[in-house]
């Protein structure tokens, strides 16, 4: 990719970043052309379908903020306990600054096919980690003995998600900080075995 198509690529990401967190609306192909300052054939080259674009620009803000550092804790964890703990910080903490680009594609995705492609890509990555945390938790015997991987990443999964994060901070008032000890102490509660 040449300097500047990948220029271009950025340019393409950013706009459609600042597009998806500043309407309530749907964001067409050409209204991000027109925030690049390029023609929609221009556009559909570099993203020739609009779920490839939003979910490039989900992992581009990924990239940008720096998941991967907030989840290297938990990542690197020794136990499963530490890793959820590790776990619901590092995303507990993330939530707040990717909060408008999830209630855009969130509301979008039932009008759009293509926002529900990206909706469903940050979700399984989501899942994903709280997956691996099940994982840890099972390794080290210290899951509920009455629930399989499955349903506790389901239970596991479900509270700390972004709407739930909105109703508890935004509409409740709660700090952060309550919100991240909150959420730890019902996942803990939920998932592990009484005599550990």
């Amino acid at each position: 990719m040449s300097r500047a198509s990948s220029d271009t690529r950025a340019r393409i990401l950013n706009c459609t970043w600042n597009l998806l967190e500043s309407r309530d609306k749907k964001v067409r192909m050409s209204d991000i052309a027109k925030a690049v300052g390029i023609s929609r054939q221009a556009l559909y080259l570099h993203f020739p379908m609009g779920a490839e674009l939003l979910i490039a620009t989900t992992r581009h803000i990924d990239s940008v903020k720096d998941v991967d550092a907030r989840l290297a804790e938990s990542r690197a964890a020794t136990s499963g306990c530490d890793r959820l703990a590790a776990f619901i910080h590092g995303w507990g903490g993330y939530i707040p600054e990717v909060h408008g680009l999830f209630v855009a594609l969130r509301n979008m995705r039932d009008d759009d096919a293509e926002a529900a492609v990206a909706w469903d890509d940050r979700m399984r990555a989501v899942r994903h980690g709280y997956d691996a945390v099940v994982a840890a938790l099972v390794a080290d015997k210290m899951l509920r003995p009455d629930l399989n991987n499955e349903v506790a990443t389901d239970l596991l999964w479900t509270p700390p998600s972004v709407e739930n994060w909105a109703r508890l901070v935004c509409d409740c008032g709660w700090s952060q900080a309550e919100y991240r000890n909150q959420i730890k102490r019902r996942a803990e509660a939920t998932l592990l075995a009484t005599d550990q």
